[in-house]
């Protein structure tokens, strides 16, 4: 393997690893934990439903891929797509899904302010 390529393993791996950020969903009365980056096998899921012109679907899907506990385990399941997808709040749902989209951009506003826009 090439340094080049074990050097950019090695920046992927402690991104990975880093501090998991959060944002605040009162709405829930929970905070939605995140990493800073995904691999694209996360990505491509999310990117394919997008092109498919499935918006809607594509926002869930990042929620469920990306939304962690404290501990950074998986807030939710492949089996809490239809109910996110037809019983919670719509605007919240697009809210938390900005967020964890935009906190996987390395350069990006502080989280505050793309909470609020």
């Amino acid at each position: 393997m090439s340094k080049i390529l074990e050097n950019a393993k090695s920046h992927f791996k402690s991104k990975l690893n880093g501090e998991l950020q959060k944002i605040s969903v009162p709405e829930w009365k929970t905070d939605v934990f995140f990493k800073g980056t995904y691999p694209f096998a996360v990505e491509s899921k999310i990117i394919e439903l997008q092109q498919q012109g499935k918006t809607v679907e594509a926002l869930v899907e990042s929620v469920i891929a990306k939304a962690l506990n404290i501990d950074g385990q998986p807030m939710f399941g492949k089996f809490d797509k239809i109910s996110l997808m037809n019983e919670v709040d719509p605007q919240v749902l697009i809210k938390v899904a900005t967020a964890l989209n935009n906190g996987t951009m390395e350069y990006q506003q502080p989280m505050e302010e793309t909470v609020k826009n």
